[in-house]
């Protein structure tokens, strides 16, 4: 994989996010020992170029909304990937 050594960080815990679960942004800055990089979390997330595999479409905003997805098409496909694991959106 190629990015930054904080995207890389970012892109290997949302690997750990469990099919059929979501975390937020937030959540995930926590995860990585960063609790105050949510928006750096989302910008990582929003560089991810290996969507769906690193999944991050499983990150979403903490008001529940469902943030931006990076991967070809776009916050359509990140609602579909959600409720094809049974995410409740």
């Amino acid at each position: 994989m190629k990015g930054t050594k904080f995207q890389l960080k970012v892109w290997k815990y949302l690997k750990t996010i469990p099919k059929g679960k979501v975390k937020t942004y937030k959540q995930v800055a926590i995860g990585i020992e960063s609790p105050k990089s949510a928006r750096a979390v989302a910008n990582a997330c929003a560089k991810n170029p290996y969507a769906p595999k690193i999944p991050c479409h499983r990150v979403i905003r903490s008001d529940g909304a469902l943030g931006g997805y990076s991967g070809r098409g776009g916050i359509k496909q990140k609602l579909k990937l959600l409720r094809s694991e049974k995410v409740a959106i």
